[in-house]
């Protein structure tokens, strides 16, 4: 039986050449392919500052403490989201307003944003997920015509403040902008399976300079001097400061080496994730009782870090018969996601109701998510369409 799994992780570039550099230099921890890879990473996003951290939820966590989240702020987040997105929002002691998503995208829209300020006008911030690799609305159509404002006009007008969950959206686009050029802070993640990854490891990239400095600190214990810089200055390097209550989110040089060989590749890699897509969306389109992604970006503009396929009511099965004939037939899939108004901790904190999300919903009841990653073949992709529409044509 074939065995098709749901991601998988490519790493024969120089991966090894500059971990052994590494190892070989006596200095594992944060150092110098730490600080090149920063460098390199925020050239490629348009970035001026970029800050490595070893996850994306402690540059998500950094960020919000940076930009002033505290206790009793309430910060607008998706119910469509990894955990993450909400989780880092409670360690400052502030609430998540979990708001619905567009259904097709997953992506939280102007409308969507307006309504929510309307009827929650004291909200401090936004924690803006780029689902799937998708770049939401950002910046407003008025070269279209249409006067519709953008999210980061949005969130200017109203004094909201912005943080951009791009832990699926490297390298995104919107409008010919990379994602991390336009709004004030910006979280990538280097999980396993993203387009580039680290092992586990994320990135913080803002063009403001105190989000920058404030970050850098809070990554390592709240010190002034990075070791890397004690040991690399003309300053004593035994001498630093305790300047504030900060985190051990420091990326070690090992986890960066990786990163910079990713990085030589992540155009490569994301035009093969667009070539599964575009297999998917020709090979599905039209198959009853099933609803593709719809992208409102070119697809040159989106990582396709996930594609998804949602079984709609004329599906005669659901979901987990689905994935269990898939199963069967040796294709990986994953679903994204179980939507936070569901999760325990959630709904219970703060009396959330299935029916005050229901495109979210509509989503979450059929999602299956399918393989994506490089080195699936057409051949694996025609295998996977054909059948899926065995499995729904029986």
């Amino acid at each position: 039986m074939r065995k098709i799994p749901f991601s998988k992780v490519i790493c024969d570039g120089n991966e090894l050449q500059y971990v052994r550099e590494v190892i070989e230099s006596g200095w594992l921890t944060t150092a110098g392919k730490c600080v090149e890879f920063e460098k390199r990473f925020g050239e490629k996003v348009g970035g001026k500052y970029a800050c490595a951290v070893n996850s994306a939820t402690a540059a998500l966590h950094i960020a919000a403490e940076a930009i002033g989240i505290g206790p009793g702020d309430q910060v607008f987040v998706p119910t469509m989201t990894f955990t993450a997105s909400a989780e880092i929002i409670r360690y400052l002691g502030a609430d998540p307003v979990f708001l619905d998503v567009e259904y097709g995208t997953c992506l939280i829209t102007p409308a969507i944003l307006e309504a929510a300020i309307c009827q929650y006008p004291a909200a401090k911030a936004l924690v803006l997920v780029h689902f799937g690799g998708q770049a939401a609305e950002m910046i407003g159509q008025k070269s279209v015509g249409s006067g519709q404002a953008g999210i980061l006009e949005i969130c200017r007008k109203h004094g909201l403040k912005l943080i951009e969950d791009a832990a699926h959206a490297f390298p995104s686009r919107y409008q010919g902008q990379m994602i991390g050029s336009i709004g004030d802070v910006t979280c990538f993640s280097f999980y396993a399976n993203k387009t580039i990854t680290t092992g586990e490891g994320g990135m913080l990239v803002t063009d403001n300079e105190e989000i920058y400095k404030r970050a850098k600190v809070m990554r390592l214990h709240g010190i002034n001097r990075d070791i890397w810089d004690r040991f690399t200055a003309k300053k004593a390097n035994w001498e630093y400061d305790v300047v504030a209550p900060g985190y051990k989110y420091n990326m070690p040089d090992v986890n960066a080496a990786i990163g910079l060989a990713q990085l030589e590749r992540a155009d490569e890699f994301r035009a093969e994730r667009q070539r599964c897509a575009e297999f998917y969306c020709n090979a599905l389109a039209g198959v009853k009782g099933l609803d593709l992604p719809v992208c409102k970006v070119p697809h040159l503009d989106h990582s396709w870090h996930l594609f998804w396929v949602v079984l709609n009511a004329a599906s005669r099965l659901n979901r987990d018969q689905f994935i269990e004939k898939l199963n069967k037939a040796g294709i990986g899939t994953s679903v994204h996601y179980k939507p936070l108004h569901r999760m325990t901790y959630y709904r219970e904190r703060y009396a959330l109701k299935v029916a005050d999300y229901p495109q979210a919903e509509r989503h979450w009841q059929g999602v299956v998510t399918l393989p994506v990653y490089p080195t699936l073949t057409n051949e694996e992709l025609d295998y996977i369409c054909t059948t899926i529409r065995n499995i729904l044509a029986e």
